[in-house]
């Protein structure tokens, strides 16, 4: 493991704008590069961009915090190239292997106890007995964890509490002068992060909600369960205060009050005109895609954005989890 110091200036010095290279053999080739040598590289995946590091360099790790100005305490996802890598790093029971099985490559997370052999870097870890990973649903990204050979550690590449970036355009406004490299490879399918499950021997705990729909999930596992608040925080996307605009938001409003910009779902009420619409058709997938690029663009216009009900219903559940958090915001700012 890498010894690192978190106030060294080779993590705190400019980096002039990220290059933004195509999802090509070279770039990845290229990208693979910045990574072996503790550079970091924003990578496409299916859910949003995430910012990549070498799980295993304690320095790389380090970067990520400081770019994203993210508080140490909050572990990072470990992205593996297939199981095998995955099973290098985490004890799987029966019940997470059979997850495993049914939904990678895909977004789900699973948080596992950390094998003692586990190379990944305890700050990726925030300390933590247990380790996160995800074998992600993007050719690009994959063929990069398999070029540089060792999972890597990759929060989404946005600023830490804004909004998740599901564009290569978004990740240079929010990272550019503080990352190396951008692999463009267009909009994220899916738009929302990854879903965070713990299973365990009495079943299997949900820690975020996101783009796997928890009915899809307690196919296997069961009824899942909450988590426990007393252990604290033990998985990304925790903190009550995320996913925010700098836009006060109101949520599960029928119409904009003066001054406010209204983010519709599904056919709007009469007489009423929503400044975008998640969803005509009342498609949570398509919602889920729309929101977080949706939520930036009336952020640029507006001081505060109406939001319109969205059903707590597959993936309704996470966006409303994205909301929530991201409201957080205005209440703890009086706005």
């Amino acid at each position: 493991w890498t010894t690192f110091s978190m106030n060294s200036d080779s993590h705190n010095a400019p980096r002039g704008p990220a290059r933004m290279l195509p999802a090509d053999a070279s770039s990845l080739d290229e990208a693979a590069r910045v990574i072996l040598a503790g550079g970091l590289v924003a990578v496409p995946t299916e859910t949003v961009y995430g910012l990549a590091a070498d799980a295993t360099n304690g320095a790389a790790i380090a970067s990520i915090y400081t770019a994203k100005g993210r508080p140490s305490f909050n572990p990072l996802i470990c992205h593996v190239a297939d199981l095998a890598m995955a099973e290098s790093l985490a004890e799987f029971s029966p019940l997470a292997r059979a997850l495993a099985a049914r939904f990678w490559p895909g977004p789900l997370t699973l948080v596992l106890p950390r094998k003692s052999s586990c190379p990944v870097h305890e700050l990726a870890t925030a300390g933590l007995p247990s380790i996160a990973v995800r074998q992600p649903q993007h050719i690009a990204t994959l063929e990069i964890i398999s070029r540089v050979g060792r999972p890597l550690a990759a929060p989404s590449a946005n600023p830490s509490e804004q909004l998740s970036p599901t564009t290569a355009a978004h990740v240079a406004a929010g990272l550019g002068d503080r990352i190396d490299l951008i692999i463009d490879d267009g909009t994220c399918r899916a738009g929302l992060e990854s879903t965070i499950i713990a299973p365990g021997e009495e079943g299997a705990v949900m820690l975020r909600a996101g783009s796997l729909a928890r009915s899809e999930i307690e196919l296997l596992t069961g009824p899942l369960r909450s988590p426990d608040a007393s252990k604290g925080i033990v998985a990304p996307g925790m903190l009550r205060r995320h996913y925010a605009p700098r836009a006060r938001l109101r949520l599960g409003a029928t119409a904009p009050e003066s001054g406010e910009a209204f983010l519709g779902f599904g056919a709007p009420p009469r007489g009423v005109s929503p400044s975008l619409n998640l969803s005509i058709r009342g498609d949570l997938a398509e919602a889920a895609t729309n929101l977080f690029a949706m939520l930036r663009t009336l952020d640029e216009s507006h001081d505060s954005i109406a939001v319109a009900p969205i059903p707590e219903t597959g993936l309704g559940e996470a966006l409303n989890d994205r909301l929530r958090r991201g409201a957080a915001h205005s209440r703890e700012n009086g706005l």
